[in-house]
């Protein structure tokens, strides 16, 4: 008998760009088994995050409802990232994974992703299994005096003024973390891509099952096993490995071959994940459940590189909203091949991801959520166009339309305005000549989040340490 209940898998890739996907239009980068997926699932070209960055993504995909405006926010002890929305999902909120897991299918998770297991933040309410592959970010795992000078040689690093600086220096906690990596299965994407392996080798019986998968690379630590960085590696590049740069004007600290060596370590980063991504694909063909699995690939945002903008900037500082930041991809393989190599303009929010998921289990009656069904927009039902959309990060806002790009801060100030279907790049700033527009947006922001948009003021939080944070 044919299970009725699909397995789901959804799989998040922290920072991978759209633009880097053939199913994107992508050509530089090398990811061909993401390509392939893309031919065989629906491919949505305007989906965008409710809010960023990690943190509030998860919280709003793990509830199906928006994190946006980031109400009650109260930061967490011990954590390394002081941020609005930077907090647990509400003792109040269920979860996906819980209500799943009342409907009978078993569930797992699996990630690198440090601040999911920061003291407090408990993301793994209703999962069966899970598992935590150490070893990135400011993960405090290795001790940091293995990062001994000797093998910060290679690396951009600040000078270590004193042993408590060790503890929270993303390069050198980098160093230490991955001294014992031999071999490019050691990596903490491929140790992911590993368990999720042997997670549906074990439950690929045990139907139906839901497993979240979720790997912080292309993310910085911006430094990809050799294999894969020298596919696009300058040979004749001797400087520094840089792996997470300051973010802002690309001009001001690196110059033009640093910033091509970091992003061919991107780049790299990129193919390894869709390598990985090759390998399970090929256990789900050998446990013959393709047939009843819905499988969706998306990212919570991108990065900037200085090229693709006006004023070169590099990373993701939270007032350079642009293209290369907010353009999710998004791609969904239904068991029945709904949409299979199609691409959809409509608008569409990363909790859309949470609905289709919900609909998919048979619970869509059955829970509060703010997302659509996917499928409805494939089908033309009853899907809800979105004449614009709304995010947030840090003190920054985000509007678009078909007609404007806005970029604007938490109390209404426009910074950027541009022109999407004169200028779809994004290069030509018209926010003087636009206030109109910014209003416009700032009202539209204020409606989405029911009149009022809390505003957190500069040392009002204090970090793991005791020291004021500087937002």
């Amino acid at each position: 008998m044919t299970q009725q209940r699909p397995n789901i898998i959804c799989i998040m890739s922290d920072t991978f760009r759209a633009r880097q996907l053939g199913g994107y239009g992508g050509g530089d980068t090398l990811t061909p088994n993401l390509n392939v997926f893309a031919r065989q699932a629906a491919v949505f070209e305007a989906a965008y995050p409710e809010s960023l960055p990690t943190i509030p993504v998860r919280r709003a995909l793990f509830t199906g409802r928006r994190a946006y405006p980031f109400r009650n926010y109260r930061p967490l002890p011990w954590d390394i990232v002081y941020l609005p929305g930077w907090q647990p999902i509400s003792h109040q909120e269920d979860t996906l994974a819980e209500r799943l897991a009342e409907a009978g299918y078993h569930t797992g998770f699996v990630s690198d992703t440090l601040p999911f297991f920061q003291p407090g933040m408990n993301f793994h309410r209703g999962f069966y299994q899970w598992e935590y592959v150490r070893g990135l970010q400011q993960d405090r795992w290795r001790s940091p005096l293995l990062a001994t000078p000797e093998r910060m040689k290679k690396y951009r690093h600040r000078e270590n003024p004193d042993r408590s600086f060790l503890e929270n220096d993303v390069t050198y906690r980098h160093v230490a973390n991955n001294v014992w990596i031999e071999k490019e299965e050691d990596h903490p994407t491929a140790r992911v891509y590993q368990w999720a392996m042997e997670f549906v080798q074990q439950n690929a019986g045990l139907q139906p099952f839901y497993l979240y998968l979720d790997t912080f690379p292309p993310h910085e630590p911006w430094e990809a096993p050799a294999s894969f960085y020298q596919k696009y590696a300058d040979p004749s590049y001797s400087g520094e490995t840089i792996i997470h740069c300051y973010y802002g004007a690309a001009k001001n600290w690196y110059t033009e071959q640093e910033v091509r060596n970091i992003y061919a370590h991107y780049r790299g980063l990129c193919s390894l994940v869709d390598y990985w991504f090759g390998q399970f694909w090929k256990v789900l063909e050998q446990e013959k459940i393709l047939d009843n699995t819905l499988v969706v690939f998306l990212s919570d945002h991108g990065t900037n590189f200085p090229w693709e903008n006006e004023e070169g900037i590099i990373g993701k500082p939270a007032y350079a909203l642009f293209p290369a930041v907010m353009s999710l991809p998004l791609m969904v393989r239904f068991p029945d091949g709904a949409g299979a190599g199609r691409c959809f303009s409509s608008f569409v929010y990363n909790i859309d991801v949470t609905a289709t998921i919900y609909a998919a289990a048979g619970l869509a009656n059955k829970v509060n959520i703010e997302g659509q069904n996917l499928r409805k927009l494939i089908f033309s039902g009853n899907w809800q166009e979105r004449e614009y959309l709304t995010s947030r990060y840090g003190e920054y806002l985000w509007y678009r339309d078909r007609k404007h790009w806005v970029v604007l801060t938490s109390q209404g100030k426009g910074k950027y305005v541009f022109d999407v279907e004169a200028d779809p790049n994004c290069q030509r700033n018209l926010a003087a000549d636009r206030k109109e527009v910014v209003g416009k947006a700032y009202r539209c922001c204020l409606q989405d989040a029911g009149g009022e948009i809390p505003v957190y003021s500069e040392g009002t939080f204090t970090d793991a340490i005791g020291q004021k944070v500087k937002e």
